[in-house]
């Protein structure tokens, strides 16, 4: 009871110095928190969603997606014929049941050639008005569609979009271009997080999405009364036979759920990631702050052994002291942690995805994981501190404030550190060497979390030699003000290294991810400029196929020499060596793709590829399976008939363009496929005549206006493009990693403040025998700075040789350039000169403001 009353007394007589320590933790806790209640909050907004729209029962082609996504090559949903709705209809315990058509493989465009879809990436759906889909959607505004002139909108697109009654829009689909006039504007009655969804009546669905009448997509099937979904569902098999794919609704349920599970699974872990790199962050905040309260505190720690304490008991009051920090923390850490989620919830609308406050979903393992994380987090990180505190002999009571032992680190903790770095670098140089990426990967991910730990280990040693060179460099133009800032960030490295180790975690991943990056884009181009022949590629970013119409409207612009059609399908592929390898990816193409992509080719001619019953295959591919030229692959084409392909060309395996494809032309693909399963092309290649590219880039665009979800790029905009695809990227990365960085900020503030009030006589004494203010402030401002920079450049070398290491496993997927962004890691170098500016500002005014008299009498 004593050693909780002395606890409490020291933790509220210092809570002014635990502040920035609580905030640290909330912060760490709030991102945790922010994300589980965020992804709970998703998962149950499409749980909800999931639940309302999908019927008892459900009855699609076999091979037809669970989620109800369009997957065939050809641009058109798989179907079953009208006759099984009949039978459907005849089973036992059927209420009703209906045909339903829909398609995702589809672009919706206003009067003005616009595209409708969600910015967000969410689906773009077209399908019948039906019954199951009344259940859900309310019509606010003029009516349900009938006939072919009418269209009915999603009242959130519509008012995204600004759409109204009477508005024209246009469907287009691998069936062509269907114009119509909106007739209505539905509203769901549960949330919407982000598909924009059009209605057209059935008759027309079929007409525009499929191109013939009499076929669903789907069978909606209610049961009657007393009646479960699995009876239903055996009812309807009974009657059907196994050519058909029956779903209960909640089989449907989970297989929507599934395909955006791996999505929120990656969104979620990775953000919990980048909150644990904040909470590691954050434990270099607090050991210090405690290490420097037990330093101020050492004669009032000694003089409570002199009186009695045992070692466990100023132990103890220190750890109790971490455990309210912890607890304190903790809690407003959840609250902020909903905030957070919430704040996360409206910004995901500002980019389309509408989620509401109605579904926040708050389970109580959010809070109870939260305050645990943040209170053992805690603990833990005061557990070196508590142990000095306790080692601290009553004969302390007789001395200054502060331990000798903390003017320099230990030499056991340098050989460990030592020897740590070393085993990260040679790991680091394993997989640098290394020559499969999966082998090196391992290497890299060890070498990484030794050499961190190593440089967290060593910083103390490290501190005590670079703050130096940069007091040579930097502080000593500023004469004794700038001496005096060297020696106290030297005063204490092992003070120094932790809170440097802090800011050089954030930045030795910002630096690794800019040099990946950098280099990535470097090869890319590189590539680019060596392997492709072509002047324009067209493509829809969403992945979504070329549409007939689209492919002649570029085969038709003036000024354009040849256009090569590119396609991809599946096949199982039987070889020589009597294996068969199911569902492998093959490429058909024009001739003229062997001439607009020139793909290294270890034997052969890849043009010979494009011969009939010809094809390439890989160079892994070919050692796998004892395939040389000449050999024959028995190949079953996806939704097509067996031939028989000669192997005409072997090319590498590496790249970045196409890596590890194998290729065939689209004229042998016609020969096993018929024609109304044929796949759409998923790119154009388009090359100009002499003389006339900028000619045929700008009619290229103009063709393609009524098509605004294919993009035309010449090989200058494509570069700028997968830049921008990465840069993006790592704005996000950046922006996760910021919150660690706001947390080593708050360290080195933290840092500064404490030395101040242990520096408070000191400070005294220096103001009377005559350092001004300004002076004063100055010190402690450089100090702040070589502190900062101390961590910087530990964090930009540590993180370019981890980047320039993954890059060499790049290479061996084809990323062969290394290219190190000086701009970027000059420039982060800079802004951290200006972040210890930055976070001396308060602690510099503080000191500065001191009273004379009252600091020198300062005990």
């Amino acid at each position: 009871m004593t050693v909780l009353k002395t606890s409490m007394r020291n933790f509220f007589a210092h809570k002014g110095r635990m502040a920035l320590s609580a905030i640290a933790v909330l912060l760490s806790v709030a991102f945790v928190c922010g994300t589980l209640v965020f992804t709970d909050t998703m998962n149950t907004t499409f749980d909800k969603l999931f639940a309302a729209t999908a019927s008892d029962v459900t009855v699609s082609n076999k091979d037809a997606s669970d989620s109800g996504e369009t997957t065939s090559g050809n641009g058109r949903p798989p179907v079953v014929q009208a006759s099984v709705l009949d039978e459907v209809k005849a089973a036992d315990g059927v209420k009703s049941a209906e045909g339903a058509v829909s398609s995702t493989s589809v672009t919706v465009v206003d009067g003005d050639k616009d595209n409708l879809s969600p910015t967000s990436g969410g689906p773009t759906i077209v399908g019948s008005w039906n019954a199951n889909d009344a259940r859900t959607m309310e019509i606010t505004s003029g009516a349900a569609p009938k006939g072919a002139e009418q269209i009915m909108v999603d009242a959130d697109t519509a008012d995204k979009h600004d759409l109204k009654l009477g508005d024209e829009i246009g469907v287009i689909s691998a069936v062509g271009t269907h114009t119509a006039k909106i007739s209505g504007i539905a509203e769901f009655t549960v949330t919407n997080p982000g598909a924009a969804i059009f209605y057209v009546d059935t008759e027309t669905a079929q007409r525009i999405l499929i191109g013939e009448g009499g076929v669903y997509t789907s069978v909606n099937v209610t049961a009657a009364a007393g009646v479960s979904d699995e009876q239903l569902k055996k009812n309807v098999l009974a009657g059907l036979g196994g050519e058909y794919k029956v779903l209960t609704a909640e089989e449907t349920a989970d297989a929507n759920r599934e395909s955006v599970g791996d999505f929120m699974s990656v969104m979620k872990y990775a953000m919990l990631g980048f909150a644990g790199i904040a909470f590691l962050v954050g434990i270099f905040l607090i050991i210090n702050t405690f290490s420097m309260l037990v330093a101020q505190r050492t004669r009032e720690i000694g003089l409570m052994r002199a009186i009695g304490s045992s070692r466990r008991q100023v132990n103890r009051s220190v750890l109790v002291e971490a455990l309210l920090l912890g607890v304190i923390g903790s809690v407003l850490g959840v609250g902020a942690g909903v905030g957070l989620a919430v704040g996360l919830m409206k910004l995901m609308g500002l980019v389309g995805m509408e989620l509401s406050t109605n579904d926040l979903t708050v389970a109580w393992t959010t809070p109870a994981l939260g305050l645990l994380l943040g209170v053992v987090v805690t603990v833990l990180a005061a557990y070196l501190p508590a142990r000095r505190a306790g080692k601290i002999s009553p004969m302390a009571a007789l001395r200054d404030a502060g331990t000798p032992a903390d003017a320099r680190a230990g030499w056991i903790r340098a050989a460990i550190g030592l020897v740590l770095t070393g085993a990260g670098g040679a790991c680091l140089y394993l997989a640098g060497t290394a020559d499969k990426a999966a082998d090196g990967s391992l290497w890299l991910g060890l070498g990484v979390v030794l050499s961190l730990v190593g440089f967290v280990i060593i910083g103390p040693v490290l501190a005590s030699g670079m703050v130096r060179v940069l007091g040579v460099v930097l502080l000593r133009a500023f004469g004794p003000v700038g001496r005096m800032a060297e020696r106290n960030a030297l005063r204490n490295p092992r003070r120094t290294g932790a809170t440097g180790a802090a800011l050089m975690i954030g930045l030795a991943l910002v630096a690794c991810l800019s040099v990946v990056g950098s280099s990535m884009v470097a090869s890319a181009t590189e590539e680019l400029d060596k392997t492709v022949g072509t002047d324009f590629i067209i493509q829809d970013d969403l992945g979504q196929p070329v549409t007939p119409e689209a492919v002649e409207a570029v085969k038709s612009t003036p000024g354009i020499d040849r256009v090569t059609q590119y396609k991809w399908t599946e096949a199982d592929f039987t070889t020589p060596d009597g294996r068969t390898t199911d569902d492998t990816a093959i490429t058909a193409a024009d001739p003229t793709y062997a001439t607009d992509l020139q793909v290294e080719t270890i034997a052969g001619k890849l043009a010979d590829a494009y011969r009939p019953d010809s094809m390439s295959v890989h160079e892994d591919f070919a050692k796998d399976h004892d395939v040389v030229l000449g050999s024959k692959i028995e190949v079953a084409f996806k939704d097509g008939t067996t031939g028989s392909l000669t192997v005409r060309a072997i090319t590498s395996s590496e790249g970045v363009v196409d890596a590890g494809a194998m290729y065939t032309s689209i004229d042998t693909l016609a020969t096993y496929v018929p024609a109304e399963k044929m796949p759409l092309d998923q790119l154009l290649f388009a090359s100009a005549e002499d003389g006339q590219k900028d000619a045929a880039y700008k009619a290229l665009k103009d063709s393609l206006h009524g098509f605004p979800q294919y993009e035309v790029r010449d090989q200058t905009d494509y570069k700028e493009a997968l830049k921008d695809q990465i840069g993006q990227l790592l704005n996000m990365i950046y922006g996760l990693l910021a919150l660690a960085i706001v947390v080593a900020i708050l360290g080195v503030v933290n840092t500064l403040a404490l030395s101040v009030v242990e520096r408070t006589r000191e400070i005294g004494l220096m103001r009377a025998i005559g350092l001004s203010r300004r002076q004063l402030r100055r010190m402690i401002r450089l100090e702040s700075v070589v502190i900062a920079l101390f961590g910087a450049l530990l964090g930009l070398g540590l993180g370019m040789g981890w980047g320039a290491t993954a890059q060499q496993l790049l290479a061996l997927e084809g990323l062969k350039v290394l290219d190190i962004p000086w701009p970027t890691i000059i420039g982060v170098f800079i802004g951290s000169a200006f972040v210890g500016l930055f976070a001396a500002l308060v602690p510099a005014f503080r000191a500065g403001r001191m009273n004379v008299l009252n600091a020198i009498a300062t005990e």
